[in-house]
């Protein structure tokens, strides 16, 4: 099941996601108005039971908004592929290296990605994001899937002079609309395994990332088990596992800058993140992706 949160002139609701359209579980589930709340009253399977009602919207009459618009916590994941290890010189961390993104700097699918006035260096990142879904604390390794509701893409993008200010990642991860988080979950019993995925980024319909989840120096079950030692996770809250190789300049085409400029060269449109193990997208198209058994995505948007 693909579940999506989206608006509709100024109302935001959330839905399953078919090849017909939404089916609006916002307006249909009247105690649970967001993803959020569902995940948090244990209540996927009162979604279930919508499957067989005919949809509201067409997928290109909504905006997407970020899968889960409102967590609590979001943490991402650095340098958490064999290859991007090997790539960075880096040894094998004994522990996950974690640093935070707050939901505001979050964007849906096919919305733009901005690029602040103050750099000229954003980067993509294609991650996997994991979405929580029941709580707990100090969960064990072995029960960790358990307390997924689904996965997701993510494009981390990355002002990467600010990441760099000091060893602390958090000010490069934070700007207004530099992450991409879409376009909908595909839920656990559609993905039983997502360390047989592959992840891939494309920027402007060329690959530019690509690597199986399989690579992952800490999987998914992993970081569930360190992460809830020192806080506990939430329903909504979203683990973004890493990417696969440092994410290069988003420069191939022309956009528009935080003050409305039009540009060349360092002011580009990019793309949202593939995840897929038959990965597609079309080039600056609507969103598809997250397919029964596989993941896949894009965004189109605009990064200056």
């Amino acid at each position: 099941m693909k579940i999506a949160s989206f608006k509709t002139g100024s109302a935001a609701s959330y839905g399953i996601v078919t090849d017909a359209g939404i089916i609006d579980a916002g307006r249909r589930l009247k105690n649970f108005p967001t993803l959020k709340s569902l995940l948090a009253h244990g209540s996927l399977g009162e979604l279930k039971k919508l499957q067989g009602d005919q949809p509201d919207h067409a997928l290109a009459a909504v905006e997407l908004l970020p899968t889960v618009p409102d967590p609590d916590k979001i943490f991402c994941i650095g340098v958490n592929y064999a290859t991007h290890l090997a790539e960075s010189g880096h040894p094998t961390p004994p522990h996950p290296m974690i640093f935070t993104r707050f939901a505001n700097s979050q964007v849906g699918s096919g919305q733009p990605m901005i690029r602040p006035l103050e750099s000229e260096r954003f980067d993509y990142e294609g991650e996997l994001a994991v979405i929580i879904g029941k709580a707990g604390r100090r969960i064990s390794r072995d029960k960790a899937l358990s307390h997924v509701a689904g996965y997701a893409c993510y494009n981390d993008g990355s002002i990467r002079d600010w990441q760099r200010h000091t060893s602390q990642f958090a000010p490069g991860k934070n700007f207004m609309g530099t992450g991409g988080f879409g376009p909908w979950m595909v839920t656990t019993d559609d993905i039983p395994d997502v360390g047989r995925q592959k992840i891939a980024t494309r920027l402007n319909g060329m690959e530019v990332q690509a690597a199986p989840i399989s690579d992952l120096v800490f999987d998914v079950p992993a970081l569930i088990a360190y992460c809830s030692t020192f806080t506990e996770l939430a329903p909504g809250d979203v683990i973004v596992t890493g990417t696969h190789r440092r994410g290069r300049r988003l420069s191939h085409a022309a956009a528009l800058d935080e003050g409305g400029r039009r540009g060349r060269g360092r002011d580009f449109r990019h793309r949202h993140p593939a995840q897929s193990g038959q990965g597609r997208s079309r080039s600056l198209g609507r969103t598809r992706g997250l397919r029964r058994g596989r993941l896949s995505a894009q965004q189109q948007g605009q990064a200056s």
